[in-house]
């Protein structure tokens, strides 16, 4: 298999995933997995219980790859969808309640990405949006951020949207 991918290493996605079984309760969680590569944090939400998980990535071969392995294992809830992720957040067919986002380390703009995904429609009220970056970015001073962490290369900024509330 010779996908054009970076996937998420063992270390860091077990220390997403600790992180994250504090924030979300997965059974109640339907997912997007932007620039979802070899759709290793895709399988990894679904064998969580996320009833729904939608794989995006513009290349066909790991959409193909995913779509096999889904089959393969009866993974009914993951959903791998061909497209241009820019495309796929101008155009959202659903909310989600959690969106994660592995772009390339090296993307332009991808300082301005989680805003983007904060305005797109993507995410629930309330929902959270995972990004995973290298050490280069910070985005402490984003007042939608929740945390960051590190393990090793690897670094994750969790946002949660915020919502106007007017009480009336």
């Amino acid at each position: 298999m010779n996908l054009p991918v970076r996937p998420t290493t063992d270390f860091a996605k077990e220390g997403l995933f600790n992180v994250l079984n504090h924030l979300v309760d997965y059974s109640e969680t339907n997912v997007a997995d932007l620039f979802a590569g070899t759709g290793n944090i895709a399988f990894e939400f679904v064998s969580r219980g996320c009833p729904l998980v939608t794989a995006v990535d513009i290349e066909q071969k790991c959409i193909s790859f995913i779509a096999q392995t889904a089959q393969k294992f009866r993974m009914e809830g993951l959903q791998p969808v061909r497209s241009n992720v820019y495309v796929f957040l101008k155009h959202p067919f659903r909310k989600f309640d959690l969106v994660f986002a592995d772009p390339p380390y090296d993307m332009e703009k991808i300082s301005e990405f989680p805003q983007l995904v904060m305005n797109s429609g993507l995410l629930n009220d309330e929902g959270i949006f995972v990004m995973e970056h290298s050490e280069r970015y910070d985005f402490s001073a984003d007042p939608a951020l929740l945390q960051s962490r590190a393990y090793g290369k690897v670094h994750f900024s969790i946002f949660r949207k915020i919502t106007d509330r007017h009480e009336g």
